[in-house]
């Protein structure tokens, strides 16, 4: 009776081994699964968010390049006026631009123009450096 008892207790031994290693083996599946879904999504926005900065800067760049070119303007408008009012007869008092970064923003750039009391004043003040929304999202 003894080795009876013995071979039951030995099959029951075997099975639950099986059923532990299927178990660790699919936990060990799934959790693969999901690191590879997880990689995959955050490689997405890593991309997304680097074409957005990218646009971002573009459009930072173009802001720049206008505002650069616009006070050699303010400079040779200054050098030829013959008194502030002329001055700002000539170039108003403020400016504003819009450049696009994508479909749906914008950056906004708005400068006040100045009239230098000395050679080293700048010629205007920016006011306003903000991105818009130009479209609502659905």
């Amino acid at each position: 009776m003894s080795n009876a008892s013995k071979k039951k207790q030995f099959g029951m031994n075997i099975g639950s081994a099986s059923i532990l290693l299927v178990f660790v083996i699919l936990c060990l599946v799934s959790f693969a699964v999901l690191s590879i879904v997880s990689a995959n999504a955050d490689s997405k926005l890593s991309n997304r968010v680097l074409e957005r900065t990218t646009a971002y800067y573009d459009a930072c760049n173009q802001a720049e390049q206008s505002l650069a070119g616009m006070d050699k303007t303010l400079q040779r408008i200054y050098a030829s006026s013959d008194s502030e009012d002329a001055y700002f007869a000539s170039v108003g008092h403020g400016k504003s631009y819009v450049i696009p970064i994508s479909d749906l923003q914008s950056l906004q750039v708005t400068i006040e123009i100045l009239y230098p009391q000395t050679d080293e004043d700048t010629f205007y003040r920016i006011t306003a450096w903000q991105v818009l929304n130009v479209d609502e999202l659905q």
